[in-house]
């Protein structure tokens, strides 16, 4: 029987405000229970788990993702296959509390997967961080970003390093001090963040320092990677309530950073999910919640968007900047698998599957991880790289250009995938050959 269907406390987009200082959420959706099929032996191109060979007309229940897929899918299988696998490489992820069993989740996940450990894993608690209390559903909500960002990045880039840097709240300062931190000690040239919230209830002052913060970040060559959001082209407001009209959300507004939007995508065969299988397509995520996407209200359009996209789509952007970058599956409906063990009952602890674009930010860095280390330097700041490619019509060859689908969420219309760059997927997901064109000089 197919695994009882569970859908996350509402754990999206929520600016909840606390001691008057605005939070921040991460960007996930837990789906259910995965439920292992027994005695499969360890194997990174096996189904260890029944939702892994569901029927994509759900039939059966949700359909899920393993390692070996997602590889596939995106390109980078042959590359792990010829030892480029993020070495020499430190992927640095950014989240709140913290989680006090992430490093035993990477075991368990790694040893049903197949995979070796990280050269090595550390997590930093910011300091004045209080013992992580599970029975907290904010704190235990960011122990499982923390899970699904680990497992997924090394997932991807199983020879580089992680580390992450836990603040201690998830209040707007505490995080940017986390990700100060991180520039500060010089912990690496990757940097993962997957949380937001609605960009009109960011104080100038909050805006202005973390794009300072970001803008070293530049200057220290790391590429930072943010998830784009999960309810469309809306959100919610300071006290949790939907907002019910398109409004951007920050930091994927951000013209600082390199912004991934959501698809759905439909690995298998022409009916079923299978890791054995082959890319079947993508459509714009749009299921239990949607991708991300849209216009700044704050930020104008960047040179790499003034310089590279149509003038029709300039247009469009009004003068402001036009986020995703770039996209990656973030499906309820064909999530990933993660591991937990920090669960309030010990009974409810093992595997779940995740969306959200949570489930992309990490995974894109690990595929820069791997970049980086065929390019033999850290290649920073890819937006600009990014575009010029895509003016240059490079990226048609090495992306899948997602065409289909919208993020109209809950009544609030968003934005429509189109042939080339648009608001719910920029410029698609990489595809085999990405991770070589995105190191060219």
């Amino acid at each position: 029987a197919a695994a009882r269907f569970i859908l996350l406390t509402t754990m999206i987009m929520v600016g909840a405000a606390i001691a008057s200082a605005q939070t921040v959420t991460p960007l996930h959706v837990r789906a259910e229970r995965a439920t292992p099929i027994p005695s499969v032996a360890p194997s990174t191109i096996m189904a260890h788990f029944g939702c892994e060979t569901r029927p994509f007309d759900l039939s059966a229940g949700l359909f899920c993702y393993g390692p070996g897929a997602l590889r596939k899918a995106y390109g980078v299988a042959d590359l792990i296959a010829r030892g480029y696998v993020g070495k020499g490489q430190t992927i640095v992820i950014i989240d709140a509390y913290g989680s006090p069993t992430a490093e035993a989740d990477l075991t368990a996940f790694d040893k049903v997967f197949g995979l070796p450990a990280p050269p090595s894993f550390r997590q930093i608690r910011m300091p004045g961080s209080a013992p992580f209390d599970n029975t907290d559903p904010n704190q235990v909500g960011w122990a499982e970003e923390v899970s699904l960002d680990v497992q997924w990045s090394h997932a991807i880039a199983t020879g580089a390093k992680i580390i992450v840097v836990a603040a201690v709240t998830n209040n707007d300062q505490d995080i940017l001090d986390a990700q100060n931190y991180a520039i500060n000690h010089h912990l690496g040239h990757i940097m993962s963040e997957s949380f937001g919230e609605l960009e009109y209830l960011e104080t100038p002052a909050i805006l202005a320092n973390n794009e300072k913060s970001y803008e070293r970040a530049q200057d220290e060559d790391i590429s930072v990677f943010v998830s784009a959001g999960d309810d469309g082209a809306t959100g919610s407001d300071a006290d949790g309530h939907l907002v019910l009209f398109s409004t951007p959300s920050y930091p994927a507004s951000s013209p600082r950073v390199t912004t991934v939007g959501g698809t759905n995508l439909f690995f298998g065969t022409a009916t079923n999910a299978d890791p054995n299988g082959t890319y079947q397509g993508e459509v714009v995520w749009n299921d239990f919640g949607a991708g991300g996407g849209g216009v700044s209200k704050v930020f104008s359009t960047p040179k790499y968007q003034t310089k590279h996209l149509p003038r029709a789509t300039l247009n469009s952007l009004n003068g402001f900047r036009g986020y995703p970058d770039l996209a990656y599956n973030a499906g309820v409906v064909g999530g990933v698998i993660v591991h937990l063990g920090f669960l309030p009952d010990p009974a409810d602890d093992g595997f779940y599957t995740f969306g959200g674009t949570s489930a992309g930010a990490p995974q894109l860095a690990a595929i820069t991880a791997i970049a980086n280390q065929l390019s033999g330097e850290p290649l920073g700041f890819i937006n600009d790289n990014l575009y010029e490619l895509g003016d240059e019509g490079v990226l048609r060859s090495v992306m899948h250009d997602i065409t289909v689908g919208n993020n109209d969420f809950l009544g609030v219309t968003g934005f429509s995938a189109t042939r080339g760059w648009d608001l719910v997927t920029g410029w698609g997901t990489p595809s085999r050959g990405f991770a070589f064109a995105l190191g060219r000089d």
